[in-house]
């Protein structure tokens, strides 16, 4: 081989060596800017923002209560409903109008009460969703021994404040980030006492319970009445007095409600799958036009298993029983009437003498 020959092979070489470099280059720039772009390459990697994190979770929607969680929160809040208890919703709409009649006559102003909403949720989630400044009132359901919560938030603080110390303006007054005074938190708990016993009234047709005002609290920290992951139920209503309001809103965890739980799974009041009239009267009915066997035992005794396998054909049993003694007439297990032997004409025959059966078990 000669020297030019070796010159071509060494060039050949090294224009294959930078033509591969080159590919590479370009690969490598190519992937990056499909990684910046959010591109679909073979290699490429995106990353979720934080939004589509918090989308995925169902935590996008915390700050507005009024807006359905998504997600995986949904899937774990779903096995709690209170569409399970339909006569929770019945309750709820009584105390409104119980409550629009009260709070006209406690304020001597025009109110009118509506319910935005029933929801479920965790009693810890609701603690941190609670706008502050609030005034959360616990109260304690006596017959059901356990507690309950209700919130009043600032707007419906003030504007309640107003009304009934005599302020008539026609817009309400800034609300200020401020600590609640003696006299706001007097008058809430007032509120608080007639909005209990409108919710007592309105159980009462379903189950009688006294719900008693315990302590007010402006903390969600100190108005812990279980643990924050056990299911509650959320009733939110909207107060309006002319152009001014707020809301309240009444937490009771199913613990609470568990007592009543049957009678809440009822469609309506009165309702019962265990007791009906018609059928209680035609089963009675029917238990008189049925026929039973009355036996009539001469004499029992006992006797050991031995003896009875040692028993033949020809083996004979004493009874203890005389011509005076008294046998009994009962209807398999239950024993009902006791009295003498006899015969009328070819038949034998039992004179009934005294009844067995005690008139609670009849």
């Amino acid at each position: 081989m000669t020297a030019e020959a070796e010159n071509d092979i060494d060039d050949g070489g090294k224009d294959d060596q930078d033509d591969l470099a080159s590919e590479w280059e370009s690969m490598m720039s190519t992937d990056a800017t499909n990684a910046q772009q959010g591109g679909s390459g073979p290699q490429s990697a995106r990353v979720l923002s934080q939004a589509e994190i918090d989308s995925l979770l169902g935590n996008s929607n915390e700050l507005d209560q009024d807006i359905e969680s998504t997600g995986v929160k949904a899937m774990l809040n779903n096995a709690i409903s209170y569409e399970r208890l339909p006569m929770l919703e019945v309750v709820f709409d009584r105390m409104v109008s119980y409550m629009s009649t009260s709070l006209r006559n406690f304020t001597a102003d025009n109110v009118e009460v509506s319910m935005e909403a029933i929801s479920s949720t965790r009693v810890g989630d609701y603690l941190n969703s609670i706008p502050l400044p609030a005034m959360i009132s616990v109260f304690k359901a006596e017959e059901w021994d356990n507690f309950g919560l209700i919130t009043v938030d600032s707007g419906l603080t003030y504007s309640m404040v107003d009304v009934l110390l005599g302020e008539r303006r026609g817009a309400s007054a800034a609300h200020e980030g401020r600590p609640y005074t003696a006299i706001e938190r007097s008058l809430v708990e007032r509120m608080v006492h007639v909005t209990l016993s409108d919710l007592t009234v309105a159980f009462e047709p379903l189950s009688p319970v006294t719900f008693q005002f315990d302590r007010l609290e402006t903390n969600p920290r100190f108005a812990t009445i279980s643990r924050p992951s056990d299911a509650a139920i959320v009733v939110k209503l909207r107060v309006e007095m002319g152009d001014r309001g707020g809301r309240m809103e009444m937490l009771l965890p199913y613990a609470t409600l568990e007592p009543v739980r049957e009678l809440l799974l009822q469609m309506f009041i009165g309702e019962s799958s265990s007791r009906n009239s018609l059928w209680q009267t035609h089963l009675a009915e029917e238990c008189w036009l049925t026929r039973v066997e009355l036996e009539v035992v001469l004499d029992e005794f006992s006797m050991k298993l031995s003896e009875v396998f040692s028993l033949e054909v020809g083996s004979q049993l004493m009874l203890g029983a005389t011509p005076t003694s008294k046998v009994k007439c009962r209807i398999g297990d239950v024993e009902l009437y006791a009295g003498s032997m006899g015969r009328k004409g070819e038949k034998k025959a039992v004179k009934i003498e005294e009844r067995l059966l005690a008139d609670e078990e009849d």
